[in-house]
């Protein structure tokens, strides 16, 4: 998608209904209930046969409207804005999974993810199968008649893993389930999941769209281009509608999870949707520039980043993202000690969790993120106790390396 579409189409899209005052931007509207004429009209609208709001927990003019802007700049068939990323994971998946299915993954992935399928689904009779989403023969060896998903994150964090989207589709399609993408890693403004066979994108607007860390959402994006008669649990409402995974999310699961995205922060994400192709350029140019510097620097064992040449994704990274990479790097010390040390050591660079902020952030996950795992578990998801992950900002270049060299020096 080019950023002059994208920037165009998200500027300028209409209110469905006319300001009083001619607000430029979408008032928020901080209320819970809506007001009805008549009894009759509030029937209707309870009852799904008109588009009035009843209740914010359900739908609400500023949180609709975000979503509107998002499916308007994705193509999307339809969108969800949910009050985290984890909330656009699992309400995806309860609105995907049933007792005795299955869900076909790697173990490359986000610690909650991780454990929100291994333990939180589990609890649910629903079965994680493990494999290499590199190797196409074997995920589609793991895919039977109970697996209700494909997941991949488009570039897993923080292993840095990238994923051959088609490859994948191609696999999904075959096999009659759909593909579900954790896409955080690359903005839409810049990536079209869809034209590579994602049919359900699921994004942390933490991160790139809230416009520097400033509110916790997420959104769950429908692209319509999956046939859900093949889905066991779906089949049964997918009549003629374009998508039954988006009528039973909207109608039944978001509802009765309650983890809708308020109106002040959907407001804070609008605005964070109108400046994110052009922070997103910076940060993924500084982070590009930086990784290229920091393979040169003494005491740095190794970098692993998707725009390098010589890292092993670049190809297929290429292929999906264009010449932007993301603004996330991992680099490797000489060990864990190392690593406290050295981020003990930093001015600049801010210590803390995150992605995407305008400052840039760095952490160890095997302590953090993957803190509560055994060893045994981080071994298998590729977390070494030697690995610093950081999240680029939008300093410059040069600022970051003085930082990052003067905590260098003292180890």
């Amino acid at each position: 998608m080019k950023n002059e579409k994208y920037e165009a189409r998200l500027l300028h899209r209409d209110y469905p209904k006319s300001d009083p005052y001619g607000s430029l931007s979408m008032p928020v509207y901080h209320t819970l209930a809506y007001e009805f004429a008549t009894a009759a009209e509030m029937e209707d609208a309870f009852c799904g046969r008109t588009t009035e709001h009843t209740y914010s927990r359900v739908t609400n003019p500023t949180v609709q409207h975000f979503e509107e802007r998002v499916k308007e700049i994705t193509g999307a068939y339809g969108v969800t804005a949910l009050n985290s990323g984890m909330a656009a994971i699992s309400n995806t998946f309860f609105t995907l999974a049933w007792s005795g299915s299955n869900i076909v993954t790697s173990r490359h992935l986000f610690g909650n993810t991780y454990s929100f399928f291994v333990n939180t689904l589990a609890a649910f009779g629903v079965e994680v199968r493990f494999c290499d989403l590199t190797n196409p023969e074997e995920v589609a060896a793991n895919i039977d008649g109970q697996s209700c998903a494909l997941f991949a994150e488009v570039i897993s964090n923080p292993q840095m893993e990238v994923v051959d989207l088609m490859a994948l589709s191609r696999v999904a399609q075959g096999k009659g389930v759909p593909l579900v993408a954790d896409t955080t890693l690359i903005p839409f403004s810049h990536f079209t999941a869809s034209d590579f066979g994602v049919d359900i994108e699921v994004v942390s607007s933490t991160k790139y769209v809230s416009g520097g860390g400033t509110s916790l959402g997420g959104l769950i994006i429908d692209h319509g281009r999956f046939d859900w008669s093949r889905s066991p649990r779906l089949r049964s409402v997918a009549g003629d509608m374009p998508s039954a995974f988006h009528y039973k999310l909207r109608r039944e699961i978001h509802r009765n999870l309650g983890a809708y995205m308020t109106p002040e922060v959907a407001f804070q994400q609008s605005l964070g949707l109108e400046t994110l192709p052009v922070r997103y350029n910076r940060h993924a140019s500084t982070c590009f520039a930086l990784a290229e510097r920091l393979e040169a620097l003494p005491g740095i064992e190794g970098v692993n980043y998707t725009g390098l040449p010589d890292n092993p994704f670049y190809e297929v990274s290429c292929r999906q993202f264009g010449n932007l990479h993301g603004a996330m790097l991992t680099f490797d010390l000489g060990s864990r000690e190392e690593c406290f040390q050295f981020l003990d050591r930093l001015r600049l660079i801010r210590r803390a969790t995150n992605l995407f902020d305008n400052r840039s952030l760095i952490l160890h996950p095997a302590s953090t993120i993957y803190g509560s795992f055994t060893p045994e578990q981080r071994k298998l998801m590729d977390i070494k106790e030697t690995t610093l992950r950081l999240s680029v900002g939008l300093e410059s270049v040069e600022s970051l390396l003085d930082d990052i060299r003067q905590a260098l020096s003292y180890l």
